[in-house]
């Protein structure tokens, strides 16, 4: 289109060596031409008395940087003195402190969003750390439009953890590298360059793709660059230059092109970290706290629950609270959930824990964000369902935090069905259903094996000219069926997942067919629910035989 390329410097830790780093720009540009503006991620100052009389050269006005330079702020407390304000401000004629969070668009419509300093490790947050709130507070605005596609470049001193992952390594001990609300914020975010440094070391990480090929329309790709300390003994690179056009006048199809040795995204490779690093702590679908719901699980349904006697009552007015048995029982360590926010059903829905319309006598443990309760009609006296507290259609479409409860109930279940001499199958589908239902089945160990109940599974799929197909055991789901997309999935005891995308028409109890088949259960009179109902009093009655046994593995019950 003839749209005139923005040329960009980018630098890694300063720390005070500001005539060491003009020196080498006044050396780039008198070779290659002005450069537009220059971004330094990392520790801009440095804490020595030499770097204190350099940045005075600066301030005063005795000497002027070359270029108009943008800069992060303190990632370090030593360095917070060097920042009169946290919202961004002129320190010196060509020196900008960007601010510690936000998006600065130039005049030639290029985007940059920036994140200041380390992420926080206890609240209050330090001044030179950021929190979970400010990074909601750059995504929100930039994601909620419908046009946003990502931005030009994305700004932080604190590498994104697991960047590594399907490319090339770098060199430092990714055991301990970067911050994984980073890396949440860069796969929000999809910047097509993301600068960091503070690690010491140069890395450019191979392109990675922002869509799921065949699965998505292509987007464009993105590059990781880290880089090292102004003036560093070993020589590792601190500047990296290059030309963009900004994406909102950039030839659509130019922007989309994919290089040979472009990757899969790295921040999609698993719901957990490998690593064993902190899981993102922010999330655009839940911040603010407001009511929960909780029902009375004792006199109603004959609920005696063991242990601590705790049991959870409705104040009247949603709120959740604590009570405890007995003169001498104390209000359990003292402190009652936070009550939490969670999306409601726009109508009538049999699922969502507010609706009047649940059958409260089912539910058998609540959580901060799903619940469990026995399935009606189910194919065994155990057969449960693991559901959100709030309105979700599907596992795909909910927050990291409803995600993490929901592993927990699946993981108590199999442990509970373990003891109980039983194998764990859990099914879900996405096709003709208002709220998401997680199915939780045990199978008796001595009925069938493992691979007997995944073949049991292909074969009627065949039979009905469906294809199953088996994904990796760490595969997230959200990277084969984006939200909106009908499928039914199924899980193995032994980690095997099998997944369908439903195309048109979808046998509505395939996997109740399935586990209640000959091969499996041998109950094949129960593959339909409606004819394997029970009474309310016969209902009451599983359902507290069921939580009084469970209540052991119920990590609810713990603090």
């Amino acid at each position: 289109m003839g749209e005139q390329p923005v040329r960009v410097l980018a630098c890694g830790d300063v720390e005070g060596r500001l005539n060491a780093l003009f020196s080498r720009v006044q050396a780039i540009q008198k070779k290659t031409g002005q450069f537009d503006l220059l971004l330094c991620v990392g520790e801009f100052f440095g804490t020595s008395p030499e770097a204190e009389a350099e940045w005075q050269q600066y301030k005063t006005g005795a000497k002027k940087a070359p270029i108009h330079t943008y800069i992060l702020g303190a990632a370090s407390q030593e360095t917070v003195k060097n920042f009169p304000n946290a919202d961004g401000c002129e320190l010196a004629e060509n020196i900008t402190y960007l601010g510690r969070r936000g998006v600065f668009t130039g005049v030639s419509g290029l985007q940059i969003a920036y994140v200041s300093g380390q992420e926080a490790v206890q609240e209050p947050a330090p001044a030179h750390c950021f929190t979970s709130k400010d990074l909601l507070a750059l995504v929100t605005p930039l994601t909620s439009s419908s046009k946003f596609r990502g931005v030009d470049i994305l700004l932080t001193s604190q590498w994104p953890r697991g960047v590594w992952h399907f490319g090339n390594n770098p060199e430092v001990n990714t055991k301990s590298c970067g911050s994984s609300t980073v890396a949440n914020l860069a796969d929000k975010l999809k910047p097509r360059y993301h600068f960091a440094a503070l690690e010491g070391v140069h890395y450019e990480r191979l392109p990675y793709r922002n869509h799921v090929i065949l699965q998505e329309n292509a987007q464009h790709v993105s590059r990781f660059i880290a880089l090292a300390s102004v003036n560093n003994p070993a020589k590792k690179k601190y500047l990296y230059a290059f030309n963009i056009i900004p994406m909102k006048t950039m030839d659509p199809s130019e922007l989309v092109k994919q290089p040979q040795d472009v990757t899969e995204n790295p921040y999609r490779h698993s719901t957990k970290d490998k690593t064993g690093g902190s899981k993102p702590a922010f999330s655009t679908t839940e911040e603010e706290p407001a009511h929960q719901f909780f029902f009375d699980l004792s006199r109603k349904q004959g609920g005696d629950f063991r242990g601590h006697g705790r049991k959870r009552h409705s104040d009247g007015d949603g709120r959740g609270r604590d009570q405890c048995h007995g003169d001498g029982d104390r209000h359990h360590h003292g402190q009652p959930k936070q009550p939490r926010k969670h999306p409601q059903s726009q109508g009538p829905c049999w699922f969502c824990l507010a609706s009047p319309q649940v059958e409260k006598h089912l539910v058998i443990s609540i959580g901060t964000h799903c619940y469990l309760a026995l399935a009606k009609g189910g194919l065994t006296p155990q057969h449960v369902l693991i559901l959100p507290i709030g309105h979700y259609q599907s596992v795909v479409e909910m927050g990291l935090e409803v995600m993490e409860e929901m592993e927990k109930f699946k993981y108590a279940m199999k442990k509970f069905f373990k003891s109980k001499g039983q194998r764990c199958v859990v099914f879900e589908r996405n096709y003709r259903s208002q709220h998401l239902q997680l199915q939780v089945v045990p199978v008796p160990l001595d009925l069938c094996t493992t691979e007997d109940i995944k073949e049991a599974f292909m074969v009627q799929a065949q039979e009905q000219q469906m294809e199953l197909m088996e994904i990796p055991e760490h595969t997230d789901l959200k990277q084969i069926a984006p939200p909106g997309t009908p499928y039914f999935y199924v899980e193995l005891d032994s980690g095997e997942k099998l997944f369908y995308r439903i195309q048109k028409h979808f046998p509505l109890q395939f996997g109740r067919e399935v586990l209640a088949s000959e091969a499996v259960l041998n109950v094949p009179t129960r593959a339909d629910w409606k004819e394997c109902k029970q009474s309310r009093e016969e209902e009451e009655e599983s359902c507290k035989q069921l939580r009084d046994d469970f209540q052991p593995y119920d990590f609810t019950w713990d603090d």
